[in-house]
């Protein structure tokens, strides 16, 4: 309680309350969502092996939220091209792990011994805390391309293809984008980011149909925008995002109530991890599904505030870079449940069951209550830098 009690009264109490929201309904609704696969993995003997799991987790996250949160922000400064360089390192280290082992599976996770860690979470906060650095060392020169931006952009293509060489197509082009956002905040020219963006897609689309399913993925998609059902039907795809759509449907205005989606009981896949707000709309109804978005909306909000009024670059940036990155990661999945976007392997932050995504963005959240309580120390009239 003390650690929470030093949260509350030095840090954005506001950020605080959301962050405990989210975790809160997040567990509840993981372990509602879990309930059925649970049982089904333990041949009956028990419902709650994934909350377990997801309380284990949830606890390691808060201590980490606590320990970035007292930790100031500016000391990550010097050490973020060795903490860039470490996350490259791992990932590079996760996909010989699977080639050693002749594991044909996508090499996403690394294996550490006491826990496996998925090795783009990481890499997706490094070059958060990297770009915030890099911007702020050369924010006379970002408009330059190739003294400014071009070496920034050659760092996240080496994660961009390290990633994509796992594969994890969604959770590359996610952190490309970011990456892409945070150096136009920080004032890279549109006409260049526009041009590499057009070049990068051109040469990547290839790559991404390479594979069959990733394919039928990409046209059952297409299907569903021009309501071809003879071609969903001839691609034999797109279970999941229909009875995601089904479970969203019989949730109405206010929701089946907890504990009591039909989805759940192994028609939809994994409902507690990728799919999960499709559980959500249908126990909690329309209303509980624009609550959690709502609390997204607001966490992105308070990043929004709390970059306003930091008076130094690198804690802008980090700032806006941390909240886009739970906002994207949200609204994307979304799009996904609903069927805006094609099905991809983002889990919903702070609600999916999944150990790394939780931890770092535990690990960024507190980040971001540090640098709110850090600008409260300094000059509140200065005005916001300018990039």
């Amino acid at each position: 309680m003390t650690y929470l009690n030093i949260i509350t009264k030095r840090f954005d109490k506001s950020l605080v309350l959301l962050i405990f929201s989210l975790c809160g309904l997040g567990t509840v609704m993981m372990y509602s969502a879990s309930v059925s696969e649970s049982l089904n993995i333990s041949g009956g003997l028990s419902n709650s092996l994934f909350l377990q799991s997801h309380i284990k987790k949830l606890l390691l996250g808060f201590f980490s939220l606590i320990f970035f949160a007292n930790f100031d922000y500016r000391k990550l400064k010097p050490f973020s091209p060795y903490i860039l360089f470490l996350s490259i390192a791992l990932l590079i280290a996760t996909k010989a792990s699977y080639l050693i082992s002749g594991d044909q599976s996508a090499a996403r996770w690394l294996n550490l011994g006491l826990f496996s860690l998925q090795t783009s979470d990481f890499a997706r906060l490094s070059l958060i805390i990297y770009l915030a650095y890099y911007i702020d060392k050369k924010k006379e020169k970002i408009k330059d391309f190739y003294s400014g931006l071009a070496p920034a952009i050659v760092i996240i293509y080496i994660i961009l293809l390290i990633i994509l060489f796992q594969p994890d197509f969604s959770t590359a082009f996610l952190i490309a984008a970011l990456g892409f956002l945070l150096l136009f905040i920080g004032g890279a020219k549109l006409s260049h980011l526009s041009l590499l963006t057009s070049l990068s897609i051109i040469a990547l689309i290839p790559l991404l149909l390479m594979k069959s399913y990733r394919f039928k993925r990409v046209i059952y998609w297409i299907s569903t925008i021009f309501n071809n059902s003879n071609l969903e039907s001839d691609l034999g795809t797109g279970h999941q995002i229909q009875q995601s759509l089904i479970s969203l449907g019989n949730g109405g205005f206010f929701g089946l109530g907890p504990g009591n989606s039909m989805h759940k009981n192994l028609f939809l896949p994994k409902p507690h991890n990728d799919f999960i707000f499709s559980i959500i709309g249908e126990e909690l109804g329309f209303v509980g599904a624009m609550i959690v978005l709502t609390i997204f909306l607001l966490i992105f909000k308070r990043g929004i505030d709390i970059a306003k009024n930091t008076t130094d670059t690198f804690g802008i940036l980090l700032s806006l870079g941390i909240a886009i990155s739970i906002v994207m990661y949200a609204f994307v999945n979304i799009a996904v449940v609903t069927g805006i976007f094609p099905v991809t392997g983002l889990p919903m932050p702070l609600i999916s069951h999944g150990g790394s995504n939780l931890v770092i963005n535990m690990c960024s959240l507190g980040i971001l209550l540090n640098i709110s309580k850090t600008k409260k120390g300094l000059n509140a009239g200065r005005n916001w830098v300018t990039l």
